[in-house]
């Protein structure tokens, strides 16, 4: 059977005809996305969601591009998303870390005032573009929105300054404090 005539069976109800779809572009959607994000239990997720999209997507189906197209653009835009997700939460586990240390400056406990310093000096270190975002976001406490308005920048540009800045701030740290609290 051609695709066409599956998708009209499926159209008609036939659930074994989108089995037989499902069968016949597993592995190629699979390879697509374990391409994109390896093996993984996002991977497995994201292939059942691709056939869950499409099969929701073919009453409106009008056939403009293969089926096999059709499937691996779906399965490149989810694992797109997923990639994008997980930045988020890299960025999200970064930030945390980061907003530790520096919370761990404001102790003004003696042991801690040489720590304090270096921190200081990290921070002060960075490329001021990269330092404003820093300090205002998780210094200072401002949203992300906030600091995009204060600096006249974009949100994104906001964001990506951010995550560089936190990364330089924990490249310059992390021998230290591995060094004190390894």
């Amino acid at each position: 059977m051609t695709d066409e005539q599956i998708l009209e069976d499926i159209k008609k109800g036939n659930s074994f005809a989108y089995r037989e779809l499902v069968i016949r572009y597993e592995s190629q959607i699979a390879s697509t996305i374990i391409g994109m994000l390896g093996k993984g239990p996002e991977a497995e997720d994201i292939g059942q969601e691709v056939f869950i999209r499409f099969f929701k997507a073919i009453p409106g189906f009008r056939g403009e591009s293969s089926v096999g197209t059709y499937l691996t653009r779906i399965a490149i835009n989810l694992s797109l998303n997923e990639i994008k997700r997980r930045k988020r939460r890299k960025n999200i586990f970064i930030e945390k870390e980061v907003s530790e240390l520096i919370n761990y400056i404001d102790e003004n406990k003696p042991e801690v005032l040489e720590d304090k310093a270096l921190i200081n000096r990290a921070i002060q270190s960075l490329n001021p573009k990269f330092r404003s975002v820093l300090v205002l976001r998780l210094i200072d406490g401002y949203s992300t929105d906030e600091v995009a308005k204060i600096l006249k920048i974009p949100m994104g540009t906001v964001l990506s300054r951010l995550s560089r800045a936190q990364e330089k701030l924990k490249e310059k740290l992390t021998p230290f404090m591995e060094v004190s609290y390894g």
